[in-house]
């Protein structure tokens, strides 16, 4: 007995240490993966991060004229100007026509998000609009004179600095953010998602912008997406403001499809994305990495795509040159006071567009005061001036009525300017 017992126990014992370096192989296993998890996850952060061109020229220039730049009104609303580059020195870009390193701001849009988070707005600006342009500082170390030109102009002689001077002393908005994206970083990114469905009323057969389409659902590719966004003569009327509401409508698919749980939830597919979409940034420096993109956009995923709004400043054609555009107003000023206010714009029906030789004049918008009653409106420095008519008249409450009757202003809706929203199914 004794023997077998002492068998026993040697091999109870034997056992329990196999059982021991098992589990402390296991946990060390364990905890290399981790580690190794971990080293990955850093690595995939920090190359993300580092694809991201922080544009310190852009930050010391606007330090420059910080005085002179407006005060943000709100708090935790924040403005972006997102600025598609059409240079071509760089790489996969050249194709798109001969270019001597110049950039010129193809796509300008002013996006605001609201704080909160509970909607977002963004407004494009014809490249083609005549604004006052400060004088800017060049790549070169000059300095350019103050002119009234064309608002592309702002960017191709100082850059996002020179554009974001611009934009604020048009529409006294705090600009807090800027963001530059080029042709290649475009394109890669609508490959990332396996292409962007959109709905073409007639075919397309476009040489130039290499374009070749069917009617009705198409997914476009990287490469037709470019075509789609930028072609101006088959698409529409040939108008700058029928291209601008194209781009308005692929973006809102593009936000849909990125959205989707198909992207979000799949690291598979979120790394593409995320790399085609970081290599083709150049930021101010508080958004060149992945943290400072998702400290802006990490509350987009909760505003409902019906609140993600696409709209295009009110503009006509500019009086002394049929080519170029210039703002409605007061229009225009109501869109601007709404958004220095932190207050909701609506999208307007598609019945409210002009339908004229423009292609949709932006001009089209429900105002919030009273047409033929100019008393009723607020004279300049006055106390009512102060008030934000829209917030107080739009909501019915009796305080809104009170004022309203106080300042002869009748209640009316938020006013809606011609756009759409994310939500919209343009084939439905």
């Amino acid at each position: 007995m004794g023997p077998a017992l002492g068998v026993s126990a040697t091999g109870a014992g034997l056992m329990r240490r196999r059982r021991m370096r098992w589990l402390r192989g296991t946990a060390l296993g364990a905890a290399v993966l981790l580690t190794a998890a971990a080293g990955i996850g850093w690595a995939v952060y920090v190359k993300l991060s580092d694809n991201i061109t922080p544009d310190e020229a852009a930050a010391a220039e606007l330090r420059r004229y910080a005085k002179e730049r407006p005060t943000a009104l709100v708090k935790g609303a924040q403005n972006i100007l997102l600025i598609g580059s059409d240079t071509r020195s760089g790489d996969g870009n050249g194709r798109y026509g001969r270019d001597g390193g110049t950039e010129r701001s193809d796509t300008m849009i002013l996006l605001h998000l609201a704080a909160g988070r509970r909607n977002a707005t963004a407004v494009s600006l014809p490249r083609d609009l005549m604004v006052d342009v400060p004088g800017c500082r060049r790549p070169d170390g000059s300095r350019s004179q103050a002119t009234f030109a064309m608002l592309n102009y702002a960017y191709q002689t100082g850059g996002p600095a020179c554009a974001i001077r611009t934009v604020e002393k048009l529409t006294d908005i705090r600009i807090d953010h800027h963001v530059v994206v080029d042709f290649s970083g475009f394109k890669e990114m609508v490959d990332a998602v396996d292409g962007v469905e959109m709905c073409l009323k007639k075919p397309v057969n476009d040489k130039d912008a290499g374009l070749r389409l069917p009617a009705g659902r198409v997914t476009l590719d990287g490469e037709q997406a470019l075509g789609y966004v930028r072609a101006r003569k088959s698409l529409g009327n040939g108008s700058d403001t029928d291209r601008m509401e194209r781009q308005q409508r692929f973006l809102g698919a593009l936000v849909n499809k990125v959205r989707g749980d198909d992207v979000l939830l799949n690291p598979v597919k979120l790394y593409p994305v995320l790399d085609a979409a970081t290599s083709s940034l150049t930021t101010d420096p508080a958004l060149a990495s992945l943290r400072g993109l998702y400290q802006l956009v990490r509350g987009l995923r909760e505003i409902p795509t019906e609140e993600v709004r696409f709209l295009t400043v009110p503009r006509e054609s500019y009086v002394y040159d049929a080519n170029r555009d210039q703002l409605v107003e007061p229009e225009a000023e109501k869109l601007f006071a709404r958004l220095r206010a932190d207050q909701p714009v609506e999208v307007a029906k598609e019945d409210s567009r002009d339908s004229g030789a423009n292609g949709g004049n932006s001009a089209a918008v429900h105002s919030d005061y009273p047409t033929g009653v100019p008393d009723s409106r607020p004279t300049e420095g006055s106390a009512a001036q102060s008030y934000d008519y829209g917030r107080y008249v739009s909501r019915g409450t009796p305080e809104d009525r009170t004022l309203a009757a106080a300042f002869a202003v009748p209640p009316s809706p938020t006013p809606a300017f011609p756009g759409n929203t994310a939500a919209e199914d343009f084939c439905g």
